[in-house]
């Protein structure tokens, strides 16, 4: 086998290897806990969003968290960017990263699977 054969499998080895490293990634559930996640949530944010289906709706309407949930732009990296950074919409509130971890669970484990 010439050495420039033998370049281009190792490349496309190396390319394959990468992919399905990187679907994996995607695919792989949050490092947080869902349940310690709701719990945060009912503790913290039940003032403006809707937790959980089983709460009263607050008084102030912000998104429910099964509407972020099901957004096309919701991701795990999405929601703790959101979640550790102040927004005007929002009160001046950060959820510390152990939290935002938790938090991210409990929310992507709302999303409705097809």
């Amino acid at each position: 086998m010439n050495y420039m054969r033998l370049a281009r499998l190792t490349a496309f080895g190396f390319i394959i290897a990468v992919s399905v490293t990187t679907a994996s990634a995607q695919d792989a559930p949050t490092v947080g806990d869902p349940q310690t996640g709701r719990d945060y949530a009912l503790r913290n944010c039940t003032s403006c969003h809707m937790v959980s289906p089983r709460q009263s709706p607050p008084v102030r309407v912000a998104p429910s968290f099964q509407a972020i949930a099901n957004m096309r732009s919701t991701t795990e990296m999405s929601l703790h960017a959101f979640l550790s950074t102040p927004h005007p919409k929002m009160p001046n509130f950060i959820v510390p990263p152990s939290d935002a971890q938790d938090v991210t669970a409990y929310i992507l484990s709302l999303r409705k699977r097809p």
